[in-house]
C-alpha cells in the first residue's frame, strides 16, 4: 500500500509538471513545427514565433498568415530568405534548405507531407561537386546549423583557395546543365510544386464531388418539383458558391504572382543563397587583404560598393519559375470554368423552374377568370329566378304547366349562351 501510495504521489507529480510545462509552452507562444529537409526527411520541433523570424526572416505579419486560428486569404508571398504559402489546407514556409509546418492531424496535411517528402528527396539540380564548391567558399545563408561547420579561412593560402572554387562554380554549373541535359528545379520550387499540386488536387477533388452531385440533383428537380429537392439544391448552390470563391482567391493569387516579375525574382531562393556565399568569399578576400588601418574607411566602401554591385546585377532567370505558375493558373482556370459552367446550368435551372412556375401561375389565373365568368353568369340566372318568384299575382302564373320548364330551360340556355360567348371574346383577345 505504501508503494503504491508512492506511485500514485509521483504520478501526481509527473501529471502536474507536464501541465505547467504545457501552460508554460503555451503562454511563451511556442508551437509544433513539422520540419521537411532537402532529403526528405521530416522532425517535430518545439519553436516559438521569435525563434521561426530569426531563422526565416520573417516579420511578425506574415507569420500571422499562417495562424490556424485567424482567417486569411490565399496568399503565396516571396520573402528574401523563404516563402510565405497560405493555400487551402496549406500553411508553411518554404527556405531554401527545409519547408517548414505548423504541426496537425488533418488527413489532407499527411497526405501532402507524403507527397512532399517523394517530390524534394529527388536529386537537386546542381550536382554534389557544385554543394561542396559552394559549401568550401562560405558558409549557406540563413542557416545557423549550417553555418556552424564552416571556419574561417586561417591564412592567406585559403583564401587563393577559395578564389580558385569560386571561379570553378560557373564552370560546374556548365558542365552539370550540359550533361544532365534536362535542368531540374531548385528545392524551393520543387516544394512549392507540391504546395499547388496539393492545392489544385483539393480544389480538384471537391469539384468532381460537386458535380457529381449536382447535376443529378438539378435534373431530378426539373423533373419534379418538390420542397426536398428545393432544399437539395439549396445547399448545393451554397457549395457551389463556396468552392468558386475559394478557387478564384487562389486563381487571383497566382495572376498577380505571373503580372509581377520582381515577386517572382523574390522566389529563387537558392540563387540567393549561392551568391551571398559567393559574396561573403570576397568580402573574406578583402579583409585579408587589407592590412593597414588606415585604409579601413577605405575597404569598407570597396565592400558596400561590391555587395551593391552584386546584389542589383543579378537578375535571375524567372522562366522556370513562370512556367512552373502558368501550369497551374491554368489548371485552377480550368477547375473554375467546370464551377461558372456549373453556376450556368444552376441558373438555367432556375430559370426554367421560375418558368415552369409561371407557367402554373397563369393557368391558375386563366382558371380564376373562368370561374369568375361563370359566377357571374350563374348570378345572372339566379336574378331571373328571383323575379319569378316573386309573390305577385300575374297572367303567366294561371298558364299551363308546360311554360314553368319553357320558362326554365330558356334561362338555363340563355346563361350557357353568355358563358360560351364570354369565352370565346377572351380566346379572341388572347385573354384565356
Amino acid at each position: 500500500m505504501a508503494h503504491r501510495r508512492e506511485g500514485e504521489e509521483e504520478l501526481g507529480r509527473a501529471t502536474a509538471a507536464a501541465s505547467q510545462a504545457q501552460s508554460r509552452r503555451k503562454g511563451t507562444g511556442t508551437r509544433s513545427w513539422l520540419a521537411v529537409s532537402e532529403s526528405g526527411q521530416t522532425r517535430l520541433e518545439e519553436a516559438g514565433k521569435h525563434a521561426i523570424m530569426r531563422r526565416t526572416g520573417l516579420p511578425a505579419r506574415d507569420l500571422r498568415v499562417l495562424d490556424p486560428v485567424l482567417s486569411y486569404q490565399s496568399t503565396i508571398l516571396g520573402r528574401e530568405r523563404a516563402i510565405v504559402i497560405n493555400l487551402e489546407h496549406i500553411k508553411a514556409i518554404i527556405t531554401a534548405t527545409e519547408v517548414l509546418m505548423v504541426n496537425s492531424n488533418n488527413p489532407l496535411v499527411v497526405e501532402f507531407v507524403r507527397d512532399l517528402q517523394d517530390r524534394v528527396s529527388s536529386p537537386r539540380d546542381t550536382p554534389q561537386q557544385e554543394t561542396t564548391s559552394i559549401d568550401a567558399v562560405g558558409g549557406t545563408w540563413g542557416s545557423p546549423s549550417t553555418n556552424s561547420h564552416h571556419d574561417m579561412p586561417q591564412n592567406f593560402n585559403e583564401s587563393s583557395d577559395l578564389q580558385n572554387a569560386e571561379r570553378d562554380i560557373p564552370n560546374s554549373k556548365a558542365a552539370a546543365s550540359l550533361a544532365a541535359g534536362l535542368k531540374l528545379l531548385p528545392f524551393e520550387f520543387r516544394a512549392l510544386e507540391a504546395c499547388l499540386e496539393s492545392a489544385c488536387r483539393c480544389l480538384e477533388s471537391e469539384t468532381q464531388t460537386l458535380e457529381q452531385e449536382a447535376y443529378p440533383a438539378l435534373d431530378e428537380l426539373t423533373s419534379k418539383i418538390s420542397t426536398l429537392n428545393l432544399e437539395r439544391v439549396r445547399q448545393i448552390k451554397s457549395r457551389l458558391v463556396a468552392i468558386s470563391g475559394r478557387v478564384q482567391k487562389v486563381r487571383d493569387e497566382l495572376e498577380n504572382l505571373l503580372d509581377d516579375d520582381n515577386d517572382m525574382a523574390e522566389m529563387y531562393l537558392t540563387e540567393k543563397l549561392d551568391v551571398h556565399s559567393v559574396e561573403q568569399t570576397s568580402l573574406r578576400e578583402e579583409s585579408y587583404d587589407e592590412s593597414l588601418e588606415d585604409d579601413e574607411k577605405r575597404t569598407e566602401e570597396s565592400k558596400s560598393q561590391h555587395s551593391s554591385e552584386i546584389f542589383t546585377g543579378v537578375k535571375p532567370n524567372i522562366e522556370e519559375l513562370e512556367m512552373l505558375l502558368e501550369a497551374y493558373f491554368a489548371q485552377i482556370d480550368g477547375i473554375l470554368q467546370k464551377l461558372f459552367h456549373m453556376s450556368e446550368y444552376v441558373d438555367d435551372t432556375e430559370d426554367f423552374i421560375n418558368i415552369m412556375l409561371d407557367d402554373k401561375q397563369n393557368q391558375l389565373l386563366q382558371m380564376g377568370v373562368m370561374l369568375s365568368m361563370a359566377n357571374m353568369i350563374l348570378n345572372a340566372g339566379i336574378v331571373v329566378v328571383g323575379v319569378f318568384g316573386m309573390n305577385i299575382t300575374i297572367e303567366l302564373f294561371d298558364g299551363q304547366p308546360r311554360q314553368f320548364w319553357e320558362t326554365t330551360f330558356s334561362t338555363i340556355g340563355g346563361c350557357l349562351a353568355l358563358y360560351l360567348i364570354a369565352v370565346g371574346w377572351g380566346r379572341k383577345r388572347s385573354l384565356l
